[in-house]
């Protein structure tokens, strides 16, 4: 296969392919892997599209929404028979847009494919290779810009307060409660491994943490935890755990919403009981996506490039290789499998 510097070369593209829209848990059969035999690596026309070549790819919980025939608001669903969709790391190979030029590295919105014809350079950043790639793939991609604007521009942060991050070792999480003990909050993280717990409190800093699958009374394991009320919960879960939390809130306490992965397999979604302690606490929820803080991704890297030069940054994924195995590591996600920030590896550099 051409690497996409041979002017005019044609190439196979292999796919994942989603099949149809899903009830209930995900299966790997519900994606399928093609290869188109004929593509040409040269934008014509007189379009502004961009050829990429995706190297690394993001699979992320949000995903799962969009196997759902609904709209979420902030992304439309997959469409039957084409390929799906997410953030990846890629290169240009061929451009009529003004706004990115063949060799140029970005992160955003492509295909689950090897190539990719982009329409749109909106909601595209590109990369400047200042530190290691490795850091550009995830730290200072989607997860870092999402822990990030979740954390310092909605949670507006204060030293000392009491912070719950809950799926704390996945890929947003586990940046997050670093972030909020930079600031000297006081930090508990949940997780569904003893192993993972032990990867909280001895790689990522957190002052203690707590597997919630061994837990029979989540409102008994979060008050253990946090005596004296959560001041900020930064919301990765929902359903069961997000009603204990609400009973352990302080007055005036703040839940930042990311994501709720517990309810993306739920048909009809559970129910949240405890609602009046938002009333009785003056509790405020806010909900938040990435693509809010496109704009400050500037801010954003002047903020994390100093924590990565100096070590004070840490971070796990778990690699695949290969985009064949893309389907096993996006359903992965939704068991516990993984072990931090889940990639495929289309291409190496």
């Amino acid at each position: 296969m051409a690497d996409g510097s041979e002017k005019n070369a044609v190439v196979s593209n292999k796919k994942v392919i989603f099949k149809d829209y899903v009830s209930g848990f995900p299966k790997e059969s519900n994606m399928v892997v093609t290869i188109d035999e004929n593509l040409k690596l040269k934008v014509t026309g007189d379009s502004k599209n961009i050829l990429v070549k995706n190297h690394y790819l993001s699979c992320d919980p949000y995903m799962r929404l969009l196997m759902k025939n609904q709209s979420t608001e902030i992304f439309d669903p997959y469409t039957p028979g084409a390929p799906i969709t997410g953030l990846g790391v890629s290169k240009v190979i061929d451009s009529r847009n003004p706004e990115l030029k063949e060799g140029d590295l970005f992160w955003g919105i492509t295909g689950w494919e090897e190539y990719s014809l982009l329409k749109s350079s909106e909601g595209l950043l590109t990369i400047q290779l200042l530190v290691n790639f490795y850091f550009y793939k995830m730290i200072k991609g989607m997860p870092g810009l999402t822990a990030y604007g979740g954390f310092y521009e909605v949670c507006a942060p204060k030293k000392g307060e009491y912070v719950f991050v809950s799926a704390a070792s996945g890929a947003v999480g586990q940046l997050v409660g670093q972030f909020a003990k930079l600031m000297g909050c006081y930090v508990v993280g949940s997780a569904g491994t003893q192993d993972k717990v032990e990867l909280l409190k001895n790689k990522f800093g957190f002052d203690d943490a707590f597997n919630y699958k061994e837990e029979p009374d989540l409102n008994a394991a979060v008050k253990r935890y946090f005596p004296e009320g959560i001041d900020i919960y930064f919301e990765n879960v929902g359903g069961k755990m997000l009603d204990a939390v609400l009973l352990n809130m302080r007055v005036r306490g703040l839940i930042a919403v990311c994501g709720m992965i517990s309810q993306y397999n739920c048909d009809q979604p559970e129910g949240v009981h405890n609602l009046m302690s938002i009333v009785y606490k003056r509790v405020r929820i806010e909900g938040f996506a990435v693509a809010d803080y496109y704009p400050q991704y500037s801010k954003f890297l002047d903020f994390i490039l100093p924590y990565i030069r100096e070590g004070k940054i840490k971070y796990v994924e778990d690699i695949v290789e290969g985009l064949e195995n893309g389907p096993t590591a996006l359903i992965g996600l939704f068991n516990g499998r993984n072990v931090g920030k889940q990639v495929v590896v289309v291409a190496s550099q």
